[in-house]
């Protein structure tokens, strides 16, 4: 999976660390996420999907092959 994690953080001045307490998660799993190493889980991939304001279908989609 690829996302726009990062770019939508980015453009709503949230650092990774505020990212993820809002989501309940650390900053090192928002920065694994972003950077494709983990895929969140569902209930997580909503989470970050309401805090960015955004759909979880925005958020990601599927790898290039």
């Amino acid at each position: 999976m690829e996302n726009i994690i990062r770019e939508r953080r980015k453009e709503m001045r949230l650092s990774q660390e505020e990212l993820a307490k809002k989501c309940g998660v650390s900053r090192q799993t928002v920065n694994a996420i972003e950077n494709n190493k983990y895929d969140p889980t569902l209930a997580l991939a909503f989470r970050l999907a309401k805090e960015l304001r955004v759909t979880v279908d925005m958020l990601f989609t599927p790898a290039q092959i």
